[in-house]
């Protein structure tokens, strides 16, 4: 019998199917390779490579370019009885191990760039298959429980990698080891995949719908699915909030570790946060993503899913202005960077599984995939936006960069406002 089945799991832990185990297990090693470089990418570039911010942010953002069309091509494909979740799961492994080798030997803009491109391609294929195998094995009762565990294993493959990464940098200064860590970390993760995962996908016949009934029941006859999704006004107004919370995310990930090593005054260092406090301060955060994971989720088990946005955006706003005193002010500018760092892990935590659950809970069953493959474009369109946006600022110089931070608080209103909005068309929906 499998060790993950469920009367041999700690009560503390949500019951689950098998397969979610399995694959939580599978992210928790791919992210850690992820690890390895997901906040080094920008100081390597820049500091080491002699790119620009803004040459970087290009970089960065181009990968999103490409993972447009993996999303939708991910879309497609995940519902097709002749394709399914698990080739495309494959076929992303197999494309993110080749980006990673590539990126680990470029020298230039233009090899960087080729490889973003393909990393974001393969990253597109990536997440709508992986998000559609968790709601094809869950119910409407359990899925943010669900999500919230595959969630728990990418931070918790985070803290590892960052914490291996930052070592690393450390002791040999090589940042294109981490590269090649990353890589042969997706090669792991296609052999579990490839062993240990089962296709997900069934024919619509085979489903029960009951719980999706309510909104949208099941794309009938010949109906595109893609059409259906987008006369969704529903899922169109979770889109325009969803592009703002991924631009959050790609700023925590990408902009702040630069905005901390050239923009904040340390005394005892002579260009802002040295590389060892960067590690520290983001293993904080992915620590604190990993131990408040579930504890978060089962309280916001009493709230909805946007009110649990809601409270996500707040959080993101107030670890914005956080940000912005730890270089605005010169004292105390570590304590800043805890406190930030630490409500934007929160913030994170708030809005993962919430967001995912939400999308999956709009979906028709037979198009699952591509609901959720629109949910991925939401992250393709704010890593597109946020890289080459904090670049361009940060090139402008120290006065620019601070006044980034307040505008990325101020926007949080923005979001706020929309998301009542939402909450109101998804209460005409239920009547």
């Amino acid at each position: 019998m499998s060790i993950f089945s469920q009367h041999k799991l700690p009560e503390w832990l949500p019951s689950l199917s098998p397969q979610i185990w399995i694959l939580a297990f599978g992210r928790f090693l791919s992210q850690t390779g992820t690890g390895f470089t997901i906040f080094y990418t920008t100081i390597f570039f820049v500091n080491q490579v002699g790119l620009s911010a803004t040459q970087v942010g290009l970089g960065l953002g181009s990968a999103q370019v490409s993972g447009i069309i993996g999303r939708l091509l991910s879309g497609v494909i995940c519902d097709s009885p002749k394709w399914g979740r698990k080739r495309t799961l494959l076929l992303s492994c197999i494309l993110s191990g080749i980006a990673s080798f590539l990126l680990a030997s470029s020298h230039n803009f233009s090899t960087m760039v080729t490889g973003n491109l393909l990393m974001g391609f393969a990253l597109g294929l990536y997440w709508p298959a992986t998000e559609t195998i968790v709601a094809d094995l869950t119910v409407s009762e359990n899925r943010k429980e669900a999500f919230a565990v595959v969630g728990l294993a990418d931070n918790l493959g985070l803290q590892v990698g960052i914490i291996l990464g930052g070592l690393l940098i450390v002791v040999t200064g090589n940042y294109r080891t981490l590269f090649i860590i990353d890589g042969i970390s997706y090669l792991i993760f296609l052999c579990v995949i490839y062993v240990a995962i089962q296709e997900s996908y069934q024919t619509p016949t085979s489903h029960d719908r009951a719980e999706n009934q309510d909104h949208a029941g099941e794309v009938r006859g010949r109906e595109n699915p893609w059409i259906h999704a987008l006369h969704d006004r529903a899922l169109l107004i979770y889109v325009i909030v969803n592009i703002i919370f991924t631009l959050y995310v790609a700023i925590l990930q990408n902009i702040i570790p630069l905005y901390f090593t050239n923009f904040v005054k340390v005394p005892t260092y002579p260009k802002g946060f040295s590389t060892e406090i960067i590690t520290g301060l983001f293993a904080l955060n992915t620590f604190l993503s990993v131990i408040l994971q579930l504890p978060i989720v089962r309280y916001l088990r009493h709230f909805s899913h946007v009110k649990a946005l809601m409270i996500s955006a707040s959080l993101w706003g107030i670890s914005f202005i956080l940000i912005g005193l730890t270089g605005m002010l010169n004292y105390a500018n570590i304590i800043w960077a805890i406190l930030g760092l630490g409500i934007s892990a929160i913030a994170l935590v708030c809005y993962l599984p919430s967001a995912s659950a939400l999308v999956a809970d709009l979906a028709p069953d037979n198009a699952r995939g591509i609901y959720l493959s629109i949910n991925s474009q939401c992250w393709g369109m704010g890593y597109l936006i946020g890289p080459p946006l904090g670049g361009l600022i940060f090139d402008q110089g120290k006065i620019a960069a601070d006044n980034f931070w307040v505008g990325m608080a101020l926007s949080v209103a923005g979001v706020i406002f929309i998301l009542r909005h939402l909450d109101r068309a998804l209460i005409k929906i239920k009547k």
